[in-house]
């Protein structure tokens, strides 16, 4: 390597280091005499040429202090550990002092006195240690925090001894590198430091438990409980977890609590934040339940509980409730809730909502848990604190601590394991596929002969089964409530001389369950009110048998069980659609001697306690109701339940003692349910929910946090028929793929949506009701939606008789249900109106005979959905008078038939709100199968639909109807027919057609009435192409209707002031529509004015002209002769 080439001037720049200081080379020093006070400027260090000024006589500069070196690392602890005694020393003293001020002198001691039971007879009060639930966590907190101070005063006891010769020890080491006037100033600034750092770290660290520990004093409201009451429920689960509920509800904004069947958590949770002062600051403590059987007989439980009037737990269901200004615990249906969000979306009189059976997943349940995680933490941020519980006996956690969508911090999950009383389970060897109410017909029978005295409770999956049973029951284990059970008073002979003369006298129908048909309905649907008085009916209700026998074995046994009246059986039904006072049957006592038997649908399975119930026998089968989301087809089908169910039900026999529960179907089957039961949002439609939420201001469904998002294919669908509805604003049709994509998610609510979304009814309903006001027809329109919407008016006499004169009176008041049903169609226009009209005439007859229980029953109308009409009626006035005060509509209970006029317009309407529900009877030259015979095809279905024999349409089969909706039996059959006119279609539905080019003959011509360009054109229906006759309508938007606009106004007919001007045109008014008409210059002159301002009516072009009068002069000067411009300039605007 060759030697390193040097940097250029590499000498001048090692100047610096070989300058010479004054001091090195007195040489060189300079003396300038100058006068005292006189300052050099510019005078420095970094040029050696420069005379030095008068400050460079300072040499103190100069002396070279021996530098502080840093503190060792024992150094520093030393330093640290004095500080820390120190500022505990002066915390201990200040809370002495502060002890010293409140505490009691020793007079005032001596006067207290002691309130527990373990005092001596002397007075004195024995030392004994109560441990209790409550506060048990303080206590260990308080028992570490002592041991800690106790160990920290030994600490520090010896070290304040070492103190001083640690100090002298410190300060002499210290010494030896410093001066002492250093070390001094040097501990005072480590102190400092030490200080302001400690301090820094206690404020980060204490930010949030200060806000979570403010300084609040203890609210605990005394709640005056009977001892009886008090004592069962000290033996509840949930009690024993109080303390750790209530510390979780404090610390978090929302909590999970998971409690098996029985704990109480749903009569005793709302206890718990009463006491703890949750509904004394104004607030009130909200609980909702899916059912309203449950919201009413919870509301009476904790009021009976608490020993507190209704008007303190009230209760509100849709149509009724004891709400008052005092009410501090209010529980209520989720619909209920998710009305008020409506009107007040923070929710400001509630302090605490719990949102009770949440296993159950129904629709309002997961859009008011997805609200709710959005109100409460604003509530929060505004300084409204509010509370979020959800509890369960069987809840998927995983759907709330997992989903960070919903919850962005997971809740707490608090488990109460233990189940109030062990409940044994029992299964079948065998699970029996068709005859299930057959054998929970047997399994009651050997539970009632061999088993210890409690209640038993069924589980079936409708209502016709659960009469079916209840039949049975009664023949079997006779119960007289006028008669006294008690065998002492007869022998065994004449017991079985009265069975044989019983057993000769009656025949038994053979009926098998298995052949006969009746439309499926679900527990809501299906639940018809079968007028059953148990006492009345007990003469008449005899032995059926549902399904095949295994073998003569059984069939000789259930002939043994039968007709038995020295074991009584106290049977019930109860299901949603039961009477109320036949509900509230149930939880009364059985009479004496006798045991209960309720047999129920699964609305037992929630959290409704009915006393006594030891046995349950559960079927495994529910009723569900399933949509078809292309088509909106509805089918009711008997489906397994979950295991989450199957347990809920099993629960039920350990709410008062220890039970038993039987299952009619094997351990195998029982691992092959699924896990939880399949969120109702999944299947079914959500246009209703997307239309609330719309109106909620949630223009984004897609991103709303539910706890389990509805496919996208449903939300689709909603959309698509709101939009459809003209609820909802129609997207974009024009730009990027994507950009379309996310505008059809998001499209905004419309006014009428809005209008829409106040009445509590389908939007197709809701669209009735926001045009009715017509003609006079909106108390009808509410009357028809209110029908409409209550399902089941009419008594089902399709089940099966249980002897001959049963039978005759069923076909008697059959055929006279039938007959008033044609009275109440009536003839011509109100006939077409179909079922619709029926249902009008039903309840307009009902309501002018009083609602009475007796007139229901004389014309075969079920009383309760009466009422429940009248209700809702009375719901929809209201609203329509709240959002539309001019309509001035009232209950009218005459309400007299509409006139034919009236029943037209009723028909346009039900068309407008049903439009995606049109069917076309099938022509002749369409018959190709025999199946089609008297069928109707739908847009969206490739299978036949029916008229239902019981429809008034059914023998008049207009070609086109409108339909309420599909159900799926042996048949596809249409509900709430009416019939509509196929030139209406285009008109009122012209979002569903598809429409030609407008027709050269008749040509367009301009309407003088309305100011528009009008036309004839052809269309076709949907994605079916059901050709529709040609209407007339507006001529479609485009360039061609600004020429033939501007052809009638040259022409006159737009403004009748210049039409004396057409004769003395320059070009005939007619080449606005040549396709050389962009030859002239005066035609694309007009024209151009016209599309600037989007003119082509006549209201538009009087809107112009009120902003500037000159508009279209000078185009239209263009086409007459100069000698009459001023004249045209003298009249002009033309209007």
């Amino acid at each position: 390597m060759g030697r390193l080439r040097k940097r250029h001037n590499w000498k001048g720049r090692q100047q610096s280091s070989t300058v010479q200081t004054r001091d090195e080379d007195p040489k060189t020093q300079v003396q300038v005499e100058i006068q005292d006070g006189v300052e050099l400027k510019g005078v420095d260090d970094c040029n050696a040429l420069v005379l030095p000024g008068t400050k460079t006589k300072k040499q103190r500069v100069e002396k070279i202090l021996p530098k502080k070196k840093a503190l060792t690392r024992k150094e520093r602890k030393n330093l640290e550990k004095v500080l820390e005694q120190k500022e505990k020393k002066a915390k201990r003293a200040e809370v002495f002092s502060k002890l010293a001020e409140v505490q009691l002198p020793e007079a005032q001691l001596k006067l207290l006195y002691t309130t527990s039971a373990n005092e001596d007879q002397d007075g004195d009060v024995s030392t004994v240690k109560i441990s209790s639930l409550s506060g048990a966590n303080r206590k260990r907190r308080r028992e570490r925090d002592e041991e800690e101070h106790e160990e920290e005063d030994k600490k520090l006891r010896s070290s304040e001894d070492e103190d001083s010769g640690e100090e002298s020890d410190l300060s002499d080491e210290v010494v030896q590198k410093t001066d002492s006037e250093d070390l001094q100033v040097l501990i005072e600034e480590k102190v400092e430091e030490r200080k302001e750092h400690v301090e820094e770290e206690k404020k980060s660290e204490n930010v949030e438990m200060q806000k979570k520990d403010e300084c609040k004093p203890a609210v605990f409201i005394p709640v005056d409980r009977l001892p009886e009451i008090q004592a069962v429920r000290l033996q509840l689960p949930v009690l024993a977890e109080e303390q750790m509920i209530m510390e979780a509800v404090r610390e978090n904004e929302c909590v999970v609590l998971c409690g098996e069947t029985g704990s109480g958590k749903t009569t005793q949770v709302p206890q718990f934040l009463y006491e703890a002062g949750y509904a004394s600051a104004g607030g009130i403590i909200g609980v909702t339940e899916p059912r309203r059987v449950a919201a009413i007989s919870m509301s009476h439980r904790v009021a009976t509980e608490m020993n507190l009037p209704d008007r303190v737990v009230s209760y509100q269901i849709r149509y009724e409730g004891n709400v008052t200004e005092n009410t501090k615990i209010k529980f209520m249906t989720d619909g209920v809730l998710l009305k008020e969000i409506q009107k007040d979306f923070l929710l400001k009189k509630y302090s605490v909502v719990i949102i009770d059976e949440a296993h159950e997943r129904s629709v309002y349940t997961d859009i008011l848990i997805g609200l709710l995680s959005r109100i409460v933490p604003l509530r929060n941020k505004k300084g409204l604190p509010m509370k979020l519980i959800i509890m369960s006996a069987t809840l998927r956690v995983e759907d709330f601590t997992e989903n960070k969508k919903l919850f962005r911090t997971p809740p707490p999950v608090i488990k109460v394991e233990a189940r109030q009383f062990a409940v044994t389970v029992h299964f079948n060897k065998r699970t029996p596929l068709d005859d299930y109410t057959g054998e929970a017909f047997r399994k009651i029978c050997k539970i009632h002969r061999m088993l210890p005295t409690g209640g038993i409770l069924v589980f079936l999956t409708g209502q016709a089964e659960v009469h079916s049973v209840c039949r049975r029951l009664r023949k079997a284990f006779p119960y007289r409530p006028n008669r006294e059970h008690t065998d002492s008073m007869e022998t065994e002979d004449g017991k079985k001389s009265k069975r044989t003369r019983k057993k000769k006298n009656v025949s038994l129908p053979k009926i098998s369950l298995d052949n006969y048909s009746a439309l499926p309905v679900d527990e809501g649907d299906e639940d018809r009110q079968a007028g059953i008085d148990e006492e009345d009916d007990e003469g008449s209700d005899l032995e059926l048998e549902l399904g095949d026998h295994p073998d003569a074995g059984q069939v000789a046994l259930c002939a043994e069980e039968k007709s038995d009246p020295s074991i009584p059986l106290y049977v019930l039904p109860l299901y949603s659609l039961l009477a109320p006072e036949q509900q509230a049957k149930v939880f009364r006592p059985p009479p004496p001697g006798a045991r209960l038997c309720v047999v129920a649908t699964n609305v037992a399975e929630t959290s409704l306690t009915i006393p006594g119930i030891k046995y349950v026998v559960d079927c495994g089968r529910v009723k569900m109701r399933f949509y078809d989301r292309v088509t909106g087809v509805s089918s009711f089908k008997v489906t397994w339940i979950s295991q989450a169910s199957a347990n809920q039900r099993a629960g039920r026999a350990g709410r008062t003692e220890p039970g038993h529960c039987y299952r009619l179907y094997s351990s195998a089957v029982f691992g092959d349910f699924s896990l939880f039961s399949e969120a109702e949002i999944t299947r079914r439609p959500v246009d209703d929910l997307v239309l609330q939420m719309k109106d909620l201001n949630i223009e984004k469904v897609v991103n709303f946090p539910f706890p389990t998002a509805p496919s996208g294919d449903a939300l689709i669908a909603a959309e698509k028929l709101l939009i459809s509805l003209r609820a909802l604003e129609e997207p974009p049709r024009r730009g990027r793929f994507g950009e379309l994509e996310r505008a059809g998610l998001s499209c905004p609510i419309t006014p009428l949506g809005r209008a829409m979304a106040a009445f509590p009814v389908s939007p197709r309903y809701a669209k009735m009701l926001a045009l009715g006001r017509q003609h006079g027809c909106m108390a009808y329109i509410i009357t028809i939606v209110a029908a409409m919407t209550v399902r089941e008016i009419f008594l089902n006499y399709d089940r099966p008789a249980g002897s001959e004169e049963e039978n005759s009176k069923m076909a008697g008041k059959k055929a006279r249900s039938a007959q008033m049903r044609r009275v109440w169609a009536g003839q011509g226009q109100s006939l077409l109106l179909g079922d619709l009209m029926v249902l009008l005439g039903a309840v307009g007859a009902c309501e002018f005979g009083g609602c009475t229980p007796q007139f229901c029953e004389d014309n075969g109308l079920r009383f309760k959905a009466m009422l429940e009409i009248r209700r809702l009626r009375g719901q929809l006035t209201n609203a329509v008078n709240a959002v539309c005060s001019e309509a001035g509509v009232y209950l009218d209970n005459k309400l007299a038939p509409p006139t034919e006029a009236q029943v037209l317009c009723l028909r346009q309407l039900v068309l407008a709100g049903l439009g995606d529900h049109v069917a076309r009877r099938v022509q002749a030259e369409e018959l190709l199968d025999p199946k089609w015979r008297n069928a109707y095809k739908t847009p969206l279905l490739d299978d036949p639909v029916f008229i239902h024999p019981s429809s008034a349409l059914h023998k008049t089969l207009p070609e086109f109807v409108v339909y309420q909706e599909i159900m799926e039996t042996t048949k596809m059959y249409m509900r709430g027919v009416c019939a509509v006119q196929a030139e209406w279609i285009p008109k009122l539905l012209p979002e569903y057609c598809h429409f030609s080019a407008p027709e050269e003959n008749p040509a367009p011509w301009f309407c003088p009435l309305i100011g528009r360009v009008r036309c004839h054109q052809q269309s076709t229906f949907y994605r079916v192409g059901w050709k529709l006759p040609s209407i007339e309508m507006d001529y479609p938007e485009s360039l061609e209707r600004y020429k033939l606009f501007a052809k009638f106004f040259l022409d006159g007919q737009v403004c009748p002031r210049i039409q004396q001007f057409s004769t003395c045109l320059l070009s005939s008014a007619s080449t606005m529509l040549k396709t050389w008409a962009k030859l002239q210059p005066r035609t694309e002159a007009l024209l151009a004015k016209l599309v600037s301002e989007k003119v082509d009516n006549r209201a538009s072009l009087e809107a112009v002209w009120e902003k500037d009068d000159k508009y279209l002069l000078s185009a239209y000067l263009q086409w007459i002769p100069e000698s009459l411009h001023a004249d045209v300039s003298k009249i002009w605007p033309p209007i």
